[in-house]
């Protein structure tokens, strides 16, 4: 049986989790968000076509991609440190976080866009709707449902790298270091349990927008 003490320590490095995980996601959002829609925009056949600047956007996107989510994240350590004063704990890790997600979220948005059905694209045009307005009213109205579910995928994947002061801390620190098989298997299933909830919240909100959209 845990003891208070584990119970409250499990109970903190929880809600740690809980924050880095919906605050570095959500700060990757900031950045990925407006790179995957230029992404789409910008490529050969978009809305605006322009070369340069959408192989530049593809060539950082896939540099970054091409690196393993973990090492990116220890690459970002620097500036981490720079922005917290720290290379450890919950606010440097989700500086890092934010930078090794960004790029796979701005792939995830620029695959969602991209399933819009050119006829409604089309349509918009012939009723002189602005870029902006296509972007916005068409793109990522028409793709909502897949941009939900782009967003369960990206919690699920940050949620299982914040290692730096929630539950992945006290599983290293605690239940392997020490060897404390109960602490490890809490921590395991606590990760378990906020997994299923992000998609079970997922998939009942990508459900509900996409009855909307067939009404």
């Amino acid at each position: 049986m845990l003891s208070s003490k584990e119970i409250s320590m499990l109970i903190e490095a929880t809600g740690t989790s809980v924050y880095m995980t919906l605050a570095s996601t959500l700060m990757a959002y900031v950045i990925g968000l407006p790179i995957g829609i230029l992404l789409v925009v910008c490529a050969p056949g978009g809305l605006k076509p322009k070369a340069v600047l959408y192989k530049i956007l593809d060539f950082i996107v896939n540099i970054t991609r091409s690196i393993p989510f973990l090492i990116l994240m220890l690459l970002a350590t620097p500036l981490a440190r720079l922005v917290t004063g720290k290379s450890y704990g919950a606010n440097a890790t989700i500086i890092s976080l934010t930078l090794a997600a960004a790029p796979f979220i701005a792939r995830l948005v620029e695959s969602s866009l991209l399933e819009v059905d050119k006829g409604v694209i089309e349509a918009a045009q012939s009723m002189g709707a602005s870029i902006w307005q296509i972007v916005f009213k068409v793109l990522i109205g028409e793709a909502r449902v897949s941009l939900i579910v782009g967003s369960t995928i990206a919690l699920g994947t940050v949620l299982g790298y914040t290692g730096g002061g929630g539950l992945g801390d006290v599983a290293i620190r605690y239940g392997y270091s020490r060897w404390d098989t109960k602490i490890l298997l809490a921590t395991v299933v606590l990760l378990v349990i906020l997994m299923q909830i992000i998609q079970i919240v997922g998939s009942r909100l990508s459900k509900k927008l996409d009855r909307r959209l067939t009404h």
